[in-house]
């Protein structure tokens, strides 16, 4: 080949580059313009995100149940493990929580489903059909799901021989559990309520109207002060873990915030107080001390109630606080007097009762 050949072959080449690096070229400029449209535009389109809408209406929207361990109206205020938790959640949002209690159990879950609410905090299990639906946030507390029985009836040894009826809640994860385990006890037989809550089926039971019903260690827990021949069988579970529930609704950003919550309490703490606030008195109740409350109650505390408000009033101080302590020291009997000398409701030692100008201790 001549050089001048060899020249316009090398010219030929280059020329061809460029004219495939052109189209090559402005395709990347395409798609690098759509990218910075995807992200700048869409948005706009699809509206703000679920947290944006929270944060500019100024409400969280929550659905829980009626109960000891989720949610109830308390003397003074709203009370219950899952209201604290969803009051925090929103305080960190700075938004105000309205908490919306359905009718029935299923409702939760409808709920949820339906986009009613931004998520439900209602003791829920996490289980593998809900999680087929629905999304969860961190576990905040494990729990065993236990059969309950009435003290003055034997007690039972398994499921499979279960002298009477058992009775759970519709669409819980009770009633799930038992679907579950009809496979492996085939005459395994129960009755579904979608009208009662499991509190109720305890009061049932304790009532001796239902044989058997199945509660979630934490429910046991809160209610079988109050419901003194309640007794546990056994667990029909491994432990379960309880959380919020979200939609799936491929908007993460609740959820994301939620979860960063979750990390924040149980690193600072916040969560184990709000558990040992909810449940650490269940440990000191028994039977006899129950009853003996109770009767302490309706019996002593009348004639000294208007006492401990106008003491905690004057002091800027809970008057069950109050009550407490003097339960604590002396049972309310005024007339108390301990080995030591101390004396009267309150337990005033002579030095503390001159220091208060206290000069009848009784």
């Amino acid at each position: 080949m001549c050089t001048h050949c060899h020249i316009h072959g090398q010219d030929f080449k280059i020329h061809i580059k460029q004219t495939l690096c052109k189209p090559l070229f402005l395709a990347l400029v395409v798609i690098f313009s759509v990218i910075i449209f995807l992200f700048n535009v869409v948005p706009d389109l699809l509206g703000p995100s679920i947290l944006e809408r929270v944060k500019q209406s100024g409400e969280l929207i929550v659905l829980t149940r009626n109960s000891p361990v989720t949610y109830y109206e308390g003397p003074d205020a709203p009370a219950g493990l899952e209201y604290d938790m969803a009051k925090m959640f929103a305080d960190e949002l700075g938004v105000e929580l309205k908490i919306v209690v359905p009718e029935y159990f299923s409702d939760v879950l409808d709920g949820v489903r339906e986009g009613k609410a931004h998520f439900a905090a209602a003791g829920l299990t996490v289980t593998e059909e809900r999680k087929k639906e629905f999304r969860f946030g961190p576990a905040y507390q494990e729990i065993t799901e236990q059969l309950v029985y009435h003290a003055d009836h034997p007690k039972p040894k398994n499921l499979s021989k279960l002298d009477g009826d058992l009775e759970v809640v519709k669409g819980t994860s009770h009633e799930e559990r038992l679907i579950y385990l009809k496979q492996i006890i085939k005459d395994l037989n129960w009755k579904s309520h979608s009208d009662l809550e499991s509190e109720d089926l305890l009061q049932l039971v304790a009532d001796e109207i239902v044989d058997y019903t199945i509660a979630d260690s934490n429910e046991i827990a809160l209610n079988k002060p109050f419901l003194l021949k309640l007794r546990v069988a056994f667990d029909v579970s491994e432990p379960q873990q309880l959380a919020w529930m979200f939609p799936k609704d491929g908007d993460d950003s609740l959820y994301n915030t939620a979860v960063e919550f979750f990390e924040k309490i149980k690193e600072n703490g916040e969560l184990t107080r709000l558990i040992e606030r909810a449940y650490g008195h269940t440990d000191s109740f028994t039977y006899v001390g129950t009853i003996v409350f109770r009767r302490h109650v309706a019996k002593r505390l009348p004639p000294y109630e208007s006492m401990f408000r106008e003491a905690a009033k004057k002091n800027g101080l809970d008057w069950r606080l109050l009550a407490a302590i003097g339960y604590q020291e002396s049972n309310w009997n005024p007339k108390a007097v301990s080995p030591t000398g101390v004396r009267g409701i309150m337990m005033l030692t002579q030095k503390t009762a001159g220091d208060l100008g206290v000069e009848n201790r009784l």
